[in-house]
C-alpha cells in the first residue's frame, strides 16, 4: 500500500468502550519489547507515530492507527486510478512484562479478550516473535489463545537484522516447531532497520482482506 495519511485515532484503556469502526482492523500482538511499535511505524512510513521505548511494558492501551492509502490493482495497471482505502492497525498491549502486577496483567488480558470477541471489523491478527529466540511460554499461550478466539495468526519474526542471513531458515523452523504451528501458518521475517518484510506484510493484508471486495466485484 502507498500510505498517504496515518494518525493515532483512538486510544482505549481498561475502562474504555471499544470504537465501532466502519473499516477493516488488523491487530498486532506480542510480548513487551518485541518491536510492535517499530513495526507499525514501518508499515505507516512514520518514524515515531507509534511511540517506541527500550523499556518494556510501554503500551498499556489498545491503540487504533487509521491508515489511508492506495494499492496497485489490475484496474490501476490498465490506467484506472483506484480509490483511497482505509484500514486500522491496532496495537495491543504487550504481555510477559515481569514488573507489572498480576492484577494488572489480568486486566490487560481481559481487555484484549474483549477486543478479540467484540470487534466486528477485526479480520486478521499478527503475532510478533523475536526471531533470535525460541518462542517463550507466553508466546505459545498467546498463539493458542488467538486460535481459540477464532483467528489464524500470521507470525512476524522481528529483529531480523540481529541475526546472520544463514540463520534465518533455522530460526523460522524453530519458531514453527515450538509453537506447533502447521505448514499453513505463515511466518514473515521482518527488520525494523531495513524494512525487509514490509511489502510482504502489506500484501498479506491487501490480498486476504482489502482484496476480497475487489475479487467479489470482478466475479460478478
Amino acid at each position: 500500500m502507498i500510505v498517504k495519511n496515518a494518525e493515532l485515532e483512538t486510544v482505549c484503556g481498561i475502562t474504555s468502550k471499544l470504537p465501532e469502526n466502519g473499516q477493516i482492523e488488523v491487530a498486532f500482538a506480542g510480548k513487551s519489547n518485541v518491536g510492535k511499535s517499530s513495526l507499525i511505524n514501518g508499515l505507516m512510513n512514520r518514524k515515531s507515530l507509534a511511540r517506541t521505548s527500550s523499556a518494556p511494558g510501554k503500551t498499556q492501551t489498545i491503540n487504533f492507527y487509521a491508515v489511508t492509502g492506495r494499492r496497485e490493482t489490475k484496474k490501476e495497471a490498465q490506467g484506472m486510478v483506484s480509490a483511497d482505502e482505509k484500514v486500522y492497525l491496532v496495537d495491543l498491549p504487550g504481555y510477559g512484562y515481569a514488573k507489572v502486577s498480576q492484577n494488572e496483567k489480568q486486566k490487560w488480558g481481559k481487555m484484549i479478550e474483549d477486543y478479540l470477541h467484540k470487534s466486528k471489523q477485526l479480520k486478521l491478527v499478527f503475532l510478533l516473535i523475536d526471531i533470535r529466540h525460541a518462542p517463550s511460554e507466553n508466546d505459545r499461550i498467546m498463539y493458542d489463545w488467538i486460535r481459540r478466539n477464532g483467528y489464524d495468526p500470521i507470525i512476524i519474526a522481528t529483529k531480523l537484522d540481529k541475526i546472520n542471513r544463514s540463520q534465518i531458515q533455522k530460526q523460522v523452523k524453530l519458531i514453527r516447531t515450538t509453537l506447533q504451528a502447521g505448514a499453513d501458518t505463515q511466518i514473515v521475517p521482518y527488520s525494523a532497520q531495513t524494512k525487509q518484510g514490509r511489502e510482504e506484510i502489506w500484501e498479506l493484508i491487501e490480498t486476504e482482506y482489502l482484496g476480497k471486495a475487489e475479487v467479489e466485484m470482478d466475479g460478478k
